[in-house]
């Protein structure tokens, strides 16, 4: 294991955007998010959760899909990834700072978009891309990433790093992360270990004792499906619902999209967006919309999570326990919730 102390965290960013694009949380106007480091920029390891969770990365908010330009009958597609594939080429990204949580969520938009037809769009930051994740040092009463499975002390990634009062520490996992460190290795010094498994043990007994570490998921199976999906709780629990697609904005693993084409001076352009399950218009065909009320908006976003999107992935679930929802639902409404109200409390 190797370390680096935390006054010279800046030295380490400078030396990895010298070669490559640095995509860590950083805090402006009072909030923090994920964006390219540059220099005066105020780096904050220490937010427990962006506000939004870095698939961006690989999964824009919006994106240019191509373009196309028409003269006549003649019809010319001009393909965006071309410039982009050669911007990527000359500076591959490194994803800095990924809690556990948002690590796992990347496997689950990585089941989706790199399934067969494999969105080639994503594919191609995905494979440019070399995550470092950092550990929880203090996680919140809104965490619950225990319930699915994930160890917050331990994130999987390209290279993992645990954060103290002192150090950064850092451990290489990967032939992408050795590269990574073989870039920064004179800045790193050997040592850590004990630091890190005292951490880890803390942290651990934090975790244990959070209000929804222990969520009983055991009834949101495939069997179940039919009474999960009659069950006449969700017209209470959706009654408060605005639908408003914050949740699904702040989540993780959320991947619905929008296609749309753009008449502009030089052509037409093809561009997608993020879009919410939560909305009236969404899925919107030509003789109207297949959910007609909120409540079927609110049972789809959770069915989905917890019931669908695991029966077709080997049991992974489409929820990691960020607790994103949880802090930012302004009615108050999350999974956490609907799992209580369905398929149990959590046990004490």
């Amino acid at each position: 294991m190797l370390k680096i102390s935390k006054e010279r965290l800046n030295e380490l960013y400078e030396k990895i955007s010298e070669i490559r694009c640095l995509y860590i949380p950083i805090k402006k106007a009072g909030e923090v998010n994920y964006a390219v480091w540059g220099e005066g920029k105020e780096v904050s390891l220490e937010t427990l959760k962006t506000v939004k969770s870095p698939k961006s990365a690989f999964f824009p908010q919006s994106e240019n899909l191509m373009k196309f330009k028409t003269e006549g009958k003649n019809i010319e597609i001009v393909d965006v990834r071309e410039k982009l594939g050669e911007k990527i080429d000359e500076r591959p990204l490194v994803l800095f700072g990924v809690k556990a949580c948002d690590y796992k969520a990347i496997e689950v938009l990585d089941k989706v978009f790199l399934s067969d037809p494999v969105d080639t769009y994503y594919q191609m930051r995905r494979e440019s891309t070399t995550i470092v994740t950092l550990a929880c040092g203090k996680p919140e009463e809104s965490c619950f990433c225990k319930a699915f499975g994930i160890d917050a002390t331990a994130p999987q990634g390209d290279v993992t790093t645990w954060l103290d009062e002192n150090n950064l520490y850092w451990q290489a996992n990967t032939e992408k992360g050795e590269a990574l460190t073989a870039l920064v290795k004179d800045l790193l010094v050997e040592g850590g270990e004990a630091e890190v498994a005292a951490q880890q043990e803390a942290v651990k007994v934090i975790i244990d004792n959070l209000p929804f570490s222990n969520l009983d998921l055991s009834k949101f199976k495939p069997e179940n499906l039919n009474e999960l999906f009659d069950a006449p709780e969700w017209e209470e629990m959706s009654e408060a619902c605005l639908g408003c697609g914050t949740c699904t904005f702040v989540c993780p693993t959320c991947q619905c999209f929008d296609i749309r084409d753009v008449k502009t001076r030089d052509g037409i352009i093809r561009f997608r967006c993020w879009d919410s399950c939560m909305y009236s218009d969404f899925t919107l065909m030509a003789h109207g919309n297949s959910r007609t009320t909120q409540m079927q908006r609110f049972r789809q976003r959770f069915m989905h999570k917890l019931v669908y999107y695991p029966s077709q992935n080997d049991g992974l679930y489409s929820c990691v326990g960020c607790g994103r929802c949880v802090n930012k639902c302004p009615q108050k409404l999350n999974i956490v919730k609907v799992v209580k109200k369905l398929g149990g409390k959590a046990n004490d």
